[in-house]
């Protein structure tokens, strides 16, 4: 069964994200590792709602968007230490990172009515 992650631009929800530089032999690895730490850790916080891994085509790019119910949910997750070691067995295999908190203003697609 699949399920699709619908982004809401009507709910004030906090999204994440997070912009991982790699090396192309290691992008695998950080997605797998990601993938667990969600599924381990992060899906387990208060205020998770989802989180979505894109891989870039040419391998130097990990993309991780999420969803938390409120900035302070987002703020509370990373003052865990159970998610911090996964945050840095993440930051141990980029590169680089740039994790940043945006504001859906504004969703486009067949399935969404006009001006969501």
């Amino acid at each position: 069964m699949t399920v699709t992650a619908q982004i809401d631009s009507t709910r004030p929800v906090a999204t994440l994200i997070n912009i991982f530089t790699v090396d192309p032999e290691r992008q695998d690895e950080l997605v797998a590792l990601l993938a667990r730490a969600t599924e381990e850790t992060m899906k387990h916080q208060p205020g998770f709602i989802r989180a979505n891994f894109h891989a870039s085509k040419d391998g130097l790019r990990v993309i991780n968007y999420a969803q938390w119910e409120s900035e302070e949910h987002y703020r509370a997750m990373l003052a865990n230490p159970e998610a911090r070691v996964h945050m840095d067995q993440a930051a141990k295999i980029a590169t680089d990172v740039q994790p940043r908190l945006f504001q859906v203003r504004s969703t486009h697609g067949t399935d969404t009515p006009t001006g969501s």
